[in-house]
């Protein structure tokens, strides 16, 4: 009996931890096989190089695509998404996949939905059904509705897919594969290695070892003309903290030359004694330094996911996770130095946070992986009354 072909596609740097322990339990499961596409900005140095980490843990990759348009703006990520439709396609269309596999938001993830379902490939979509602030939600709804298979990340997520009418036997909540490395960290949280002589970065080599704080700030889709003036929000209260900080490049969105440049400038003029820079991490290294730090500052949903399991306390500013499930590891604060400043002090003596398990238990891939090898695929998909 030949194995089940499950071609996953990874368009972003966030999306390869999100999914890792699923690669690792496809590639080793009897019945599965697995054709790793990379694509988007994953293949790009200015973002991470996201694709040297996958191939480094030993991954093979089947095809690489490369679809990003320069801009960072609304008509970019239109075309970017074009682009990916075309290209993906052709993928498909040479790999000859049994399944395709979309994951999350991102709003260039579409395109894998579209080249599929188009080719009556059966398309599992991975954590749907969750809300946010920006573009992604549009997206990841309407992922939902081209898929034809559901794996969600919490119970609440389910529900959501359950109301957009999605047929209950193709619904799953195996919770999220990112929170498998968050149990494996919290087996042994030892920071140990020294990130600014494993990574470089840029900035000054700050005295981090008594404590720090991490910042991952995004552009927000639907608000990217203020990108720029929202960092700088940011930058001021950092500075003026003065607290050891580890702080992270955005992701590519349209806003995310005004966040670079907002950050370049700011490091320009006021040359900060207290914040160093990394574009990306491994993924157990970027979780053991977040299980370590004082507080995770920013709107990534790290924040929301992993920090809850790991219980990091967290400042989430803006609207880019509104509306999603939160633990109490998290406070809530808008744009302005001064509330940003308040909130992060508030964390940081916060007594309080515990461990919470709202987006799986450690065993996510696994279930992935068991599901994609016995359930029965297909592509014409029966709406439930």
């Amino acid at each position: 009996m030949s194995k089940r072909k499950i071609c996953v596609v990874i368009t972003a740097r966030p999306s390869y931890s999100r999914i890792k322990t699923a690669l690792t339990a496809i590639k080793n499961h009897p019945k599965l096989e697995l054709q790793l596409v990379v694509a988007g900005s994953a293949l790009l140095g200015r973002y991470g190089n996201a694709v040297d980490f996958i191939e480094n843990d030993g991954f093979e990759i089947a095809e690489k695509v490369f679809m990003v348009l320069e801009g960072e703006n609304p008509t970019s990520m239109a075309k970017t998404t074009g682009l990916g439709v075309m290209e993906l396609a052709n993928v498909f269309f040479r790999l000859q996949p049994d399944a395709v596999l979309t994951i999350a938001d991102r709003f260039e993830t579409i395109a894998t939905s579209i080249a599929a379902s188009y080719q009556n490939i059966p398309l599992v979509h991975i954590q749907g059904g969750e809300v946010t602030g920006n573009i992604d939600e549009k997206v990841r709804h309407a992922n939902t509705k081209l898929a034809d298979l559901h794996l969600v990340a919490s119970e609440d997520a389910k529900q959501r897919v359950l109301k957009m009418g999605e047929h209950p036997q193709m619904v799953f909540n195996t919770g999220c594969p990112s929170i498998d490395l968050a149990d494996e960290i919290m087996q042994d949280s030892a920071l140990n290695f020294n990130p600014i002589e494993k990574y470089g970065g840029v900035g000054k080599k700050i005295d981090w070892q008594q404590g720090y704080l991490v910042v991952m700030q995004h552009p927000v889709t639907t608000e990217y003309a203020s990108a720029r003036k929202d960092v700088e929000e940011t930058l001021k209260a950092i500075y003026e903290l003065n607290m050891p900080t580890f702080w992270f490049w955005p992701n590519v969105d349209a806003g995310s030359d005004g966040t670079s440049g907002g950050i370049r400038a700011f490091r320009e003029n006021y040359q900060p004694e207290n914040i160093h820079f990394f574009k990306n991490m491994e993924p157990h290294d970027f979780l053991r330094l977040l299980v370590n730090s004082k507080c995770l500052i920013g709107n990534s949903s790290v924040g929301i996911r992993e920090c809850s399991y790991l219980g990091v306390p967290v400042v989430n500013i803006g609207t880019r996770q509104n509306g999603r499930q939160r633990g109490s590891n998290v406070i809530d604060t808008i744009y302005d130095k001064n509330e940003i400043i308040k909130s992060i002090e508030n964390r940081i003596s916060s007594t309080n946070i515990v461990s919470e398990h709202i987006y799986g238990d450690g065993a996510s891939g696994k279930q992935i992986a068991n599901i994609l090898a016995e359930i029965e695929l297909t592509f014409h998909k029966t709406i439930a009354y």
